[in-house]
């Protein structure tokens, strides 16, 4: 309860700053409160201190910024770092060209609703720039994504004040769930048919894959 109290006064004391630097960190994968940040900026809006178009869009802004950087981090260590050391945790060349080959199938997807899910919101990015998803379609996403949840999350506050994260909150835990039974089942899939996959991997991206 402190936490919020204090994350309260920061962002009364520093509006549109506050969301752009907490939105942003939280989406490069720094632990911050940033959906937080970006409901009680607002809520302060649905009482006149703020202007909530402006609120909703330093939260987009920080939203596609920090996932940007998050996704040129995983593109330039993320992905070197696994590419040389992933066989110790048995993820060999053609794990990586799987999971590589199932991002570019899917990854426009994780990273849309990934904007939305507790925690998956931190890291969707920066799985994106691991496993090469091309830039420009990630840019797409990321923003229809980024957009989309700071209009949601900053309507909420504005109109239903603190009482819409009340409401908001099981949704997110609910949803981080279905993400969870969805790893788990898509994880036993994948292990059954691996061999299946990693052809088509292969057909689809011919060659050795270059960190």
């Amino acid at each position: 309860m402190q936490i919020l109290h204090s994350l309260h006064h920061f962002v009364a004391d520093y509006g549109y700053f506050a969301v752009l630097i907490l939105v942003a960190l939280e989406s490069a994968g720094v632990p911050m409160p940033g959906e937080t940040a970006l409901v009680t900026a607002a809520v302060l809006a649905g009482r006149g201190d703020l202007n909530i178009g402006i609120v909703i869009a330093c939260g987009a802004a920080a939203a596609i910024l920090g996932d940007n950087a998050g996704y040129w981090v995983g593109r330039e260590f993320g992905f070197p770092l696994i590419y040389r050391y992933g066989r110790y945790i048995r993820i060999d060349e053609g794990r990586l060209k799987l999971a590589q080959y199932l991002f570019q199938r899917h990854g426009g997807k994780i990273v849309f609703f990934g904007r939305f899910v507790a925690v998956l919101r931190a890291f969707a990015a920066f799985l994106a720039g691991v496993n090469h998803l091309p830039w420009p379609r990630f840019l797409i996403f990321n923003a229809l994504g980024g957009i989309a949840w700071a209009t949601l999350f900053g309507l909420g506050g504005f109109f239903l004040g603190h009482a819409f994260e009340h409401y908001a909150r099981p949704v997110g835990l609910a949803a981080l769930v279905v993400a969870v039974i969805g790893a788990i089942a898509a994880s036993r899939f994948i292990a059954h048919h691996e061999k299946l996959l990693q052809a088509e991997a292969d057909a689809a991206m011919p060659g050795p894959l270059v960190a």
